[in-house]
């Protein structure tokens, strides 16, 4: 097989693996929608997890803005091994979550645009 033809098998079964792939704008959607219920649920209590608004906790940092203070694919074994950190002076509950819970937080995070 040339070069060319096995280049053009390639592209033809990564373009099909691409359109073929779960993650389709509908179910992006509702990844997102239960990583927003997740953080309604969770974190809601202390931070702002909409696209607008102050935080409930004045040391909590907006869920908007954490894209800004940390790689978000980082976070996801911190969410699954357990989220522990604190907020200048003041504990944090520590969560632990699944990793398809993870990732559906992580994704409603990167959603977040301002």
């Amino acid at each position: 097989m040339s070069v060319i033809r096995l280049m053009s098998v390639m592209v033809a079964a990564l373009v099909l693996a691409a359109t073929n792939c779960p993650t389709t704008a509908q179910t992006r959607a509702k990844v997102i929608a239960a990583g927003k219920v997740i953080a309604e649920k969770h974190c809601a209590s202390c931070h702002a997890t909409g696209l607008k608004g102050a935080s409930p906790h004045r040391h909590a940092p907006p869920f908007r803005t954490l894209r800004t203070r940390y790689d978000l694919d980082n976070l996801q074994e911190a969410f699954v091994e357990g989220v522990a950190v604190g907020h200048q002076g003041v504990d944090m509950p520590e969560f632990q979550f699944s990793p398809d819970a993870t990732d559906a937080l992580i994704t409603f995070l990167k959603s977040l645009r301002h």
